[in-house]
This record gives C-alpha cells, sequence and structure tokens, in this order.
C-alpha cells in the first residue's frame, strides 16, 4: 500500500506543479483567465499573488517528491515524513479552500482527491 501512497503523492505533485505553472507563468495567458475565471485586468491586479501562490504549491509538490525520492533510496521513515508533510499540506489547502470559498469547491475537491488518497493508502501502509 506504500507504493500506492507514493504513486498517488507523485501524481499528486505533477498535479500541483501544473498548478505552479499556470499561477506562477502564464497566470495572465488566455487559457489560464478561462481556467480560473478572471478577466485580463484582474489576472494583471492578481499577478504577484499569484506568482507566490504558485511557488506555494511547487514547494509543496518539492517536499513530496523528496519524500517518494528518499523512500525508494533507503532512509523510509523521514521519506514517509515527508511524504505525508507534502500530500497532508495539499489536502489541507484544499480544505481551506472549500471551506471558505464556496464558488471553488469543484477546484478545491480537484486539488485535494490526488493528495487525500495518497495520505489515506501511506497511512493504512504504514499501520499495516
Amino acid at each position: 500500500m506504500i507504493t500506492a501512497g507514493l504513486t498517488l503523492a507523485a501524481l499528486a505533485s505533477a498535479l500541483h506543479i501544473y498548478i505552479f505553472y499556470m499561477e506562477s507563468i502564464a497566470w495572465t495567458s488566455p487559457r489560464v483567465r478561462a481556467t480560473f475565471g478572471t478577466s485580463e485586468e484582474e489576472a494583471n491586479a492578481t499577478k504577484e499573488m499569484a506568482l507566490n501562490q504558485g511557488f506555494y504549491n511547487l514547494f509543496l509538490a518539492l517536499v513530496a517528491l523528496i519524500g517518494i525520492a528518499l523512500t525508494w533510496l533507503g532512509p523510509t521513515g523521514p521519506g514517509l515524513a515527508l511524504a505525508f508533510a507534502g500530500t497532508g499540506s495539499m489536502l489541507a489547502a484544499a480544505l481551506v479552500l472549500f471551506i471558505t470559498s464556496p464558488s471553488k469547491r469543484a477546484a478545491a475537491v480537484k486539488q485535494g482527491t490526488l493528495p487525500l488518497l495518497a495520505v489515506v493508502a501511506l497511512l493504512v501502509g504504514v499501520i499495516s
């Protein structure tokens, strides 16, 4: 089950790297503006905030990916701790979005499903 959890953590990381790309690199592009439902003016006004938020998503992904690598390379305890920290933080961020922004609940579910599954699978793997 740990292998399944690490695979789900890798998929969650890939999603968060894509979110990083959208928020930090392509924020003002027509495609990303359509995805987030923002006008050109809104995108330009929130560009700095989105850049910061994008890097937050990138760092969460990197924590999980380093955890995956460490788990595969040998120091299982620290690796699993980092995998849990990265995916748990992704899940917590999705829960905050879900609770505080009813209009963005679909996005919260999309960004939180893989981390949730990763955390559950890792937990089951560690317990069994």
